[in-house]
């Protein structure tokens, strides 16, 4: 079956990360606390999240199906015009249900537009959206296939399938053919201005670009999802958040051809936990910085994942020239297997066709906590931080760290403009050169140059 239906959002329990004693009171730490706060209250958003999608219920509901208003689900009508119809009708209604048959749904570029006078409103997918695969179609906008607008307390699951029909845009992509101009794709999945969101046990397959994108949204709950499209299918990635403040998403398996998450300017207080990835270009904090934007992302945490294949493990990555900050963001308990790039922090990301030339501003990258990540790299450098003279890399901290190189070896370790400390085990590591006077004789930071 394929149904919508208008009920309350829920709460779940949510998985809390374990804190060391050892990284709270660790030496290095100078920044009036503010890392050491974040560690301490890391879960705080999560619990604040739990809260404000609680139990709530609707005094009566109304049922439509979609069939009634001229849908036909056999993968070849359009059905864009009966869905239009039964949003507007459902949309307008205290609370309702919207079913569906189990069938194919062929829909074309649709937005699903709030506000709603449902008090609280659930998408049951348990079939097939296909997406139109004629380009023309998407003249309008060409950057959005589903896109829900303005949807408060809305909930989109039920264990069907979005498919994309991505392979005429992956054919015609600059990444694929140097020769084509570059232009946008449409995301399959946008979810905009959606405050206390939950985006559950849904197929995302195929999509013509990124597939699932969370925008200027806020206390949003995302798990259960299965993201696929093949390893060379271009800008494709998983999930990508943007401007969105306390995020988590848990219990998901992503393998696409570009990052299995992605985050970037003005995301806030995101947790993933029990991520599978793979293949892709890893976790992503980035691209910030491009065309000398100021951008800002904090309070990130990634506890529990397990990277295979992938082009990079997790990563963060800036432009030169940007200016604003990455800070406060934990990587915990990772499993890498045949891994390139494990470890890495590039303040030097350039992708353009022509070289990047050299800026001396950049986008501060500090308080960045590894803990607890083990595995295998495909590459002979596991460890990468290579960061701005002029803004170098702060309070980074590796503990309890085990790389080597895939079908056994020692992995090396490059570090330029970094100001790190150990914990624990640490390989591979760099040399360092101890530099007692920064913090006045008290601790020991390690400046690699």
């Amino acid at each position: 079956m394929i149904m919508i239906y208008f009920v309350a959002c829920y709460s779940t329990n949510l998985q809390e990360d374990p804190l060391s004693s050892i990284v709270v009171n660790s030496p290095y730490i100078n920044d009036g606390g503010i890392f050491k706060d974040f560690l301490m209250q890391s879960t705080d958003h999560v619990l604040s999240l739990k809260s404000k999608l609680g139990d709530t219920s609707p005094s009566s509901m109304k049922t439509f199906n979609v069939d009634q208003y001229g849908a036909q689900g056999d993968g070849k009508t359009d059905d864009t015009k009966a869905f239009k119809k039964v949003w507007q009708v459902a949309c307008s209604s205290k609370g309702s249900v919207v079913v569906l048959a189990q069938k194919n749904y062929l829909v074309k570029p649709i937005t699903f537009s709030g506000p709603c006078k449902s008090k609280s409103i659930v998408v049951q997918i348990s079939g097939s959206l296909v997406a139109s695969d004629n380009p023309s179609d998407y003249k309008q906008d060409p950057t959005h296939w589903l896109m829900f607008d303005s949807v408060q307390k809305l909930s989109v699951k039920g264990g069907g399938t979005i498919h994309g029909n991505g392979n005429i845009w992956w054919q015609n992509s600059c990444k694929t053919n140097k020769k084509l101009p570059c232009k946008e794709a449409p995301t399959a999945l946008t979810l905009y201005k959606c405050n206390n969101l939950v985006v559950e046990d849904l197929n995302v397959k195929n999509g013509q670009q990124i597939h699932v994108q969370f925008q200027n949204s806020a206390n949003v709950r995302v798990s259960g999802l299965t993201v696929t499209a093949p390893e060379d299918s271009p800008n494709t990635d998983g999930i990508h958040v943007t401007n969105t403040q306390n995020i988590q998403i848990s219990n998901s398996i992503i393998g696409t051809g570009d990052d299995c998450i992605s985050i970037v300017n003005g995301t806030k207080n995101l947790k993933a936990t029990d991520i599978t990835c793979g293949p892709g270009h890893g976790i992503s904090i980035g691209s910030l910085g491009e065309g000398g934007s100021k951008e800002f992302v904090s309070g990130i945490t990634v506890n529990g994942a397990k990277l295979s294949r992938t082009t990079n493990g997790v990563r963060i990555k800036t432009w030169q020239g940007g200016s604003g900050s990455a800070s406060n963001i934990k990587f915990q308990n990772i499993q890498m297997e045949n891994v390139t790039n494990p470890i890495i922090i590039d303040q030097n990301y350039c992708d353009q066709q022509s070289p990047c030339q050299k800026q001396k501003s950049a986008v501060q990258i500090r308080n960045v906590l590894y803990q607890n990540i083990k595995g295998t790299s495909a590459s002979d450098v596991a460890m990468q931080f290579n960061c701005s003279q002029n803004f170098p890399c702060q309070g980074i901290l590796l503990q309890n760290i085990g790389l080597e190189l895939e079908g056994g070896g020692e992995a090396k370790a490059s570090c330029n403009n970094v100001k790190l400390s150990y914990r624990g085990n640490v390989s591979p590591s760099c040399n360092y050169i101890e530099e007692m006077h920064e913090l006045g004789g008290f601790g020991k930071t390690h400046s690699m140059n």
